[in-house]
């Protein structure tokens, strides 16, 4: 059993570049789950967006087979979870990036998970945005963009309510007994972007809402100067 405060994050570990096949990744490990997020830029945009004078950023998520105890089958890996977290890392990437900025350029991120322990798609977020961070360095290196459309970080952390105490990122153990589980996903203005939040057993108050946001806010506010110091010169 961990002795971890409630208020402290697991342990966070970068490491990058990860690959040499891609401009931009990053194997971020919160704890026992360690998610890759790789991410390149490439000169088209999805078929809707051309002649808009607007890029476009979005993601893919998936679980490795070998991710979790039980083996991730790999039909699972495109389904219907993986496509909702998919959908919510690429929402949170745009929420910082001015799209204009970006005209007909599109980046990708890919986040695989490849070992599974609470906190995967917080990891992600969190990741994917370091990773899109050294693609987008890349793609101005090439002339493929003018200048950076970041304007902003964005992470992710879990948060919920242990024994009737609020507690910081999750890991698997400390979800499953969780009484409420949340998601929350902030800039580095500290507004918020997502808040995925679900009562497992009784409802819980607005008071408590507030105390697990404000405990998120801390958290978070630590990835993102981990953020800065990971894609700092």
């Amino acid at each position: 059993m961990s002795d971890r405060p409630l208020d402290q994050l697991r342990d966070v570990k970068l490491e990058m570049p990860f690959t040499d096949s891609t401009p931009g990744s990053v194997l971020i490990s919160m704890g026992k789950t360690k998610v890759l997020c790789t991410a390149s830029v490439s000169p088209e945009v999805p078929r809707w967006m051309r002649d808009s004078d607007r890029g476009w950023v979005t993601a893919e998520y998936a679980m490795l087979p070998g991710s979790s105890p039980e083996r991730v089958r790999r039909d699972h890996v495109s389904g219907g979870r993986a496509k909702e977290i998919s959908r919510l890392i690429g929402r949170s990437l745009r929420a910082v990036v001015d799209l204009k900025a970006m005209p007909e350029v599109m980046a990708m991120v890919d986040c695989d998970v490849i070992q599974a322990d609470g906190g995967t798609r917080t990891a992600a977020i969190t990741g994917a945005w370091i990773a899109l961070h050294y693609a987008v360095a890349d793609a101005m290196a090439n002339g493929r963009l003018a200048k950076s459309p970041i304007i902003d970080e964005v992470a992710a952390i879990s948060v919920g309510i242990i024994d009737g105490s609020p507690m910081l990122d999750l890991d698997y153990v400390k979800d499953v007994e969780a009484e409420v589980d949340m998601n929350v996903v902030m800039s580095g203005r500290g507004l918020l972007v997502e808040v995925q939040g679900t009562a497992e057993r009784a409802p819980f108050s607005r008071d408590e809402l507030d105390e697990l946001l404000d405990l998120a806010a801390v958290g978070i506010g630590e990835l993102h100067e981990l953020q800065r110091r990971a894609v700092a010169p």
